[in-house]
């Protein structure tokens, strides 16, 4: 446990910290996008009333954990210059500008119709509140585009120059746009998608467990359960692509997420086992003859790079092939239980109507144990990626080993020992925040007109 193990592990709890809220949001606010417009085009002043209380709880869940996001991700940002000062030195000249670009375009775009968002919904017309919603929608996804740019040029470097030991830009477009990108954009906003589905429908489903739900709860736990359902299987779409683009450009990842310790022709699929990278082979390994290959390259015979390929270049195999496994797994379970319940929902509203929750309480104490799957697959799907790159920073040009601040060990671990105290709490609150809002989800009337005495200020009439 080095200086450079224990800083890897620092940033490494604070990102996991961090991404767990922006994977909320991002797809969280399309939803009350979808709520709004829904409440604007009900039918009917009940219809409009149910989907105004589904709008006003997770408007309350969004700000929380935007709030969360906002504080996780400026400590965040801290270490780029207390952990990793050779990072930004050499390679701030691309870095220092996409960032840049995040706040301008995306976060003040977010922060600006925020506020209108959540206390103007009495003061402005339901026009204005509507793209005060949008906006905010668009500003997360704009700012995942800039984030995911950044840590994807960092995976599959383009468009840039060395000079000095600095790297320069030499083409933006590429830098942007470079090979993975467009795979790793697709991968996460279907995964903010699905984590903000089962979130959604597992609280909707504890709500009504606990019997404090109201006219919204049944519709949030539809819209959660059908989104889910729809979001799966393009997920696997999009991961086999993002897979195929891995190959491509970062073959030690994919040696090191299967298992494929020499290279070979037709290799076959390694279900589970046990990494044993002293030996150089995975022991109790299940195996399927040839399906590696058929998956990875769709082709059954052809041949796929072993670890042997690249001597001091290759990731950590065992976090790397577990994760891996953790990821896919929660991703078929995500998979059987939306589409059972989508056809639960079909069912019902086929039979006997919408109104009502068309599931059995088990069925419901199900969908409530999902609540925080999508984060389980999120984290795992993180480790994937961001151990998979080691030993580099930027792949293939500098390694982290090389960029580390040279702090004594005792500094870093004992840093290390306060963020995850604080983490730990903070996650705690943050569960328990959420279990209170299902509680206690009170309709409010932001409509109705204040009274003289209450729209009078504490000076006095002016």
């Amino acid at each position: 446990m080095d200086t450079l193990m224990l800083s890897r592990i620092q940033f490494a709890a604070n990102i996991a910290f961090h991404i767990l809220f922006p994977t909320i949001n991002i797809a969280l606010c399309w939803f009350l996008v979808y709520f709004r417009v829904r409440n604007s085009s009900a039918k009917d002043a009940a219809e409009a009333k149910h989907w105004e209380e589904a709008y006003y709880l997770w408007t309350k869940i969004f700000a929380l954990s935007f709030a969360m996001g906002v504080v996780s991700g400026i400590t965040m940002s801290f270490q780029f210059g207390t952990n990793w000062p050779g990072y930004m030195e050499r390679v701030g000249n691309i870095a220092g500008p996409l960032l840049g670009y995040e706040v301008l375009t995306a976060f003040f775009l977010e922060a600006t119709f925020l506020g209108i968002m959540l206390f103007g919904r009495s003061r402005v017309s339901d026009r204005v509140h509507m793209i005060a919603t949008l906006m905010v929608a668009a500003g997360t996804t704009l700012s995942a585009f800039w984030i995911l740019s950044l840590n994807s040029w960092m995976q599959t470097p383009a468009g840039f120059t060395i000079i000095d030991g600095r790297f320069h830009a030499r083409d933006w477009l590429e830098i942007v746009f470079n090979p993975s990108f467009p795979y790793r954009l697709a991968h996460k906003l279907l995964a903010s998608t699905l984590t903000a589905s089962f979130l959604i429908a597992g609280l909707s489903a504890w709500q009504l467990l606990r019997g404090t739900q109201n006219g919204g709860t049944h519709r949030a736990l539809r819209t959660g359960v059908i989104a889910a359902a729809v979001a799966i299987p393009l997920q696997i779409v999009a991961g086999d692509m993002h897979g195929l683009n891995t190959l491509q450009h970062q073959p030690a990842k994919i040696a090191a997420i299967e298992g494929i310790w020499h290279t070979e022709k037709g290799a076959a699929l390694t279900l589970f086992g046990w990494p044993n990278e002293k030996e150089g082979r995975t022991d109790y390994a299940l195996q399927v003859p040839k399906l590696a290959s058929l998956v990875l390259a769709h082709d059954m015979d052809a041949e796929l790079k072993g670890l042997n390929e690249f001597p001091n270049a290759h990731p950590p195999v065992a976090p790397v092939f577990w994760s891996f496994r953790v990821m896919v797994g929660m991703g078929l379970l995500m998979l059987a239980v939306s589409w059972w319940a989508a056809w639960t929902v079909w069912r019902r509203r086929r039979d006997k109507g919408a109104e009502g929750s068309p599931f059995s309480r088990w069925q419901l104490r199900l969908l409530a144990g999902m609540t925080f799957s999508g984060w389980v697959a999120t984290l795992a799907g993180w480790i994937v990626t961001e151990v998979g790159r080691q030993p580099f920073l930027v792949y293939g040009h500098l390694r982290t080993a090389d960029l580390v601040a040279q702090h004594a060990p005792g500094m870093v671990l004992s840093t290390l020992i306060a963020y995850l105290c604080v983490y730990a709490f903070l996650l705690t609150a943050y569960v328990l925040v959420l279990m209170y809002m299902a509680r206690h989800p009170a309709m409010p009337t932001p409509d109705a007109p204040q009274s003289p005495k209450a729209a009078t200020p504490i000076g006095g009439p002016a």
